[in-house]
This record gives C-alpha cells, sequence and structure tokens, in this order.
C-alpha cells in the first residue's frame, strides 16, 4: 500500500490595530460569519490575509469573499537573489506584479555557488519551510530543477495546491535518494481509481540537481523526470462509481517545501514513511546549522482550457455544478487586498481586524 503523508504548514497569529476576534472554524457546512467573511486554508475565519491564498470560497461567507486569483502567467522563475520573494504571507497584500513567491512559514536563503539557487530550511525550532507562487496555474507545465535532502524524517515536495484542496505531488522522503514520488488529489480525497506511485532508479536527488515536472492539461496528468515521461493519468481514468470525474481542475499554486515528518508528533506511520526520526546531530545539521532544499529554478507554461483575454487579471470561482466540480471563470477584478499593494507595509493594514489563530505544525496520513 502506497501511504501518502503531508505536512500542514503552522500560520503565525496576525494582529490588529486594537480588537482580536475569537477564532472560528469553518468548512463548507460550517461557513464564515459576515463579520469574519473568509476561511483561510487551514480552516479559521477571518479577514485581511485569510482572503488570498488558500481562501476556500465554499467554506467562506460567499463565493466572492475571497479574493480573485491571480492569472496565470509564463514565466522563467531564477534565484540570483530574494528580491522577487516576499518573506511574510502574513503581509502579502495580494500583488503578484510586485512578487512572485511568499513565504509561508520558515527561512529561506540564496546561495551563489552555481549562479543563485534559493534555500528552503529546516531547524529543529523552525519547523520547516513553505513557499508559494503569488500566481495560480489553471492547468500548466511546471517544471522545477531541485535538489533534495537525504536525511531520515526529512521530506522534500514540490506541489499544486488549489485553495479547495486539488492537489499534484512531487514527495522526496528522507533517505531515498534515488526515488521518487507522484501522487494527486480531487478536493482533499484520494480518487478511486488511481494510487500514488514511487519511481526508482534516480541518480543522487541531493547530489544531482533534476526536472521535475508536472505537464497538467484539462483531460490529462503527465508526471516528468529530466523530461521523461514516468507517469500519465488521463481525467477519464478518475471516473468513480458515481459517475464523478474526481482529477485537479480548480486554480492552484506552486508550492515548495521541505517540512520534518520525523518527530515525535507524527503518527507512527509517517514517520516511517519519511524515513525514521530525524536525527538533529547529524554532521549536516551540525555544520550548516539546518538542514535545506536547493531550488535551481522553476519554469512555468500556462495552460489555460483557453486563453485569457488582455484585460484579465484573475481566476474567480462560480457555483457548484451537478457535478461537484466548481466553474472557474477569468475576471478583470483586482488580486490586490485593501491598502497592501505594494512592497512596503502601509500602515492601513493594522485597521483590518483579524482572527487571532496560531495553528500548530502537523502532518495528515491517508492512505
Amino acid at each position: 500500500m502506497f501511504i501518502r503523508v503531508k505536512a500542514t504548514f503552522a500560520l503565525l497569529s496576525l494582529l490588529s490595530s486594537a480588537t482580536l476576534i475569537a477564532a472560528t472554524t469553518c468548512n463548507i457546512t460550517n461557513p464564515c460569519p459576515s463579520s469574519a467573511p473568509c476561511c483561510s486554508e487551514f480552516g479559521f475565519c477571518g479577514t485581511g490575509n485569510f482572503c488570498l491564498g488558500g481562501c476556500n470560497p465554499f467554506a467562506s461567507r460567499a463565493l466572492d469573499s475571497c479574493m480573485p486569483e491571480p492569472v496565470c502567467q509564463n514565466a522563467e522563475h531564477t534565484f540570483p537573489d530574494l528580491s522577487r520573494i516576499h518573506s511574510n504571507a502574513t503581509y502579502f497584500g495580494g500583488n503578484a506584479t510586485a512578487w512572485d513567491w511568499v513565504v509561508d512559514k520558515g527561512n529561506i536563503i540564496n546561495t551563489n555557488s552555481s549562479g543563485g539557487e534559493l534555500a528552503l530550511l529546516l531547524t529543529e525550532t523552525n519547523g520547516g519551510t513553505r513557499i508559494s507562487s503569488t500566481r495560480y496555474v489553471h492547468y500548466a507545465k511546471i517544471t522545477a530543477k531541485l535538489k533534495t535532502g537525504r536525511w531520515g524524517g526529512v521530506v522534500t515536495a514540490f506541489i499544486t495546491m488549489s485553495d479547495i484542496k486539488d492537489e499534484i505531488d512531487w514527495e522526496f522522503p528522507g533517505t531515498a535518494t534515488t526515488e521518487a514520488q507522484t501522487n494527486f488529489f480531487w478536493q482533499g480525497v484520494i480518487p478511486e481509481k488511481t494510487d500514488g506511485t514511487t519511481e526508482k532508479g534516480l541518480t543522487d536527488t541531493f547530489e544531482n540537481y533534476h526536472d521535475y515536472t508536472i505537464d497538467w492539461k484539462p483531460d490529462s496528468l503527465t508526471f516528468l523526470i529530466d523530461d521523461k515521461a514516468v507517469r500519465t493519468v488521463q481525467r477519464s481514468d478518475t471516473i468513480g462509481s458515481d459517475g464523478v470525474s474526481r482529477f485537479p481542475s480548480t486554480p492552484s499554486r506552486i508550492q515548495l517545501s521541505i517540512w520534518p515528518a520525523g518527530i515525535s508528533s507524527s503518527p507512527p506511520g509517517t514517520i516511517e514513511w519519511s524515513g525514521g526520526m530525524i536525527n538533529w546531530n547529524d554532521p549536516d545539521y551540525t555544520a550548516a546549522g539546518h538542514f535545506q532544499t536547493l531550488v535551481k529554478s522553476v519554469a512555468v507554461v500556462c495552460q489555460d482550457p483557453s486563453p485569457p483575454a488582455a484585460n484579465v487579471t484573475s481566476y474567480v470561482y462560480g457555483i457548484n455544478s451537478s457535478s461537484l466540480t466548481p466553474g472557474i471563470s477569468f475576471s478583470d477584478l483586482t488580486t490586490i487586498n485593501g491598502a497592501l499593494g505594494g512592497k512596503g507595509l502601509n500602515s492601513a493594514w493594522m485597521t483590518f481586524t483579524v482572527a487571532a489563530v496560531a495553528v500548530s505544525l502537523g502532518s495528515i496520513l491517508s492512505y
């Protein structure tokens, strides 16, 4: 049986100028109140950045409570410096022109050993690092050139994640440095007719850069390593016994992460899958003060079902159809939330009343 494990990253408590409202949980059957209309990716109601990346429109007060999602653009992201990465997603205002990525949690550094690399750091105290793209993709060919970790209990991941938990994964657990794992999910559910796969026989993924590709089209999903297809799934393959196609179909952010699966708070299956408990006395860790995943580049080629017009800025959700698949439309609506449009923290941000929520790092084990 293939065991698929995902880390849910901690979201820092948010500040308001004067008043904190009590944290309210939310889901599709328990939507948010008008006082805190946006359901965050962690399932809590609030305002401000709760309404940006990861905001679930079907668990929020209304479909338009969440901000529109910045539309896909073709890009070749490299990391000669950190100038295009917002260091704290809490203060990101939705301006995808000013920023390409946001740090959801953890720490990053830039290395220049071979022309610039982005290092995502894991320490015993930071709980791991995740960055997310500011723009969404609604079908795309995405290639990440990266080096994984090589330590038991430490997981590297390159995924896409939608606001309603459509998900496509490349994952690299622990010491398995000649392997890569693929998986996908539909609204958080493992598709009935598919399972995760393990691709073997890679040259050392810690020592060598490889190109890992997610080629996501409306009717098919192909995983490639160094331009060689290793797995293809057709949308038609995901039709369940109820006639519903459980295929990722909603706009998604690109996410890269390194996270600690081998810790005492993880389920036993998570620890085993990831290669055991993390050794914080490992020579690599003591020498550098951290474990790391290195990212050389991320290339994005948009594959929207129809090309956007020149005035299109965003994606917006429509009402769920009888097939349980929501409608997605282009729009010319702004993606910028309130006053946080530029590269600096505007004092107007402090007028937002937001939920005070501290979400602990956890791991979700799916079979």
